[in-house]
């Protein structure tokens, strides 16, 4: 699956693949097609996108955010972990998956704070 985003093409990856049951989603953010954050300065927003972004390639996948099993968050300032693990609880709080939190030196854009990615599988 593809998103479109500005990196897919260019560093040979897919937002998502789907192998039998399960379904891997790669490292999402919010970087409109320039690559700057849609959301700038505001890692909560950037959180909600990226994990509609997820959704979506989930959805395409024939999956649902219900078959979620892992996420990992990657953030570049500690202040944020709490604004986003609770976009987090927003988007998961009745799923409950295995989660990560890691703060990262930066990400690709220095307009993006934060980098989600899921995996999910059925059954």
């Amino acid at each position: 699956m593809s998103s479109g985003g500005p990196w897919e093409v260019a560093a040979g990856y897919s937002r998502a693949i789907a192998v039998g049951d399960a379904c891997f989603v790669a490292g999402t953010t919010d970087a409109g097609p320039d690559g700057e954050s849609r959301h700038p300065g505001d890692a909560a927003a950037q959180a909600r996108a990226a994990f509609a972004i997820v959704q979506g390639a989930l959805r395409e996948a024939g999956f649902t955010l219900e078959d979620v099993v892992r996420t990992r968050m990657y953030l570049v300032d500690p202040t944020d972990a709490d604004l986003v693990a609770a976009v987090h609880g927003e988007v998961f709080g009745h799923v409950r998956p295995a989660a990560t939190l890691v703060v990262v030196a930066r990400l690709i854009h220095p307009s993006l704070l934060v980098e989600v990615e899921a995996e999910a599988k059925r059954g």
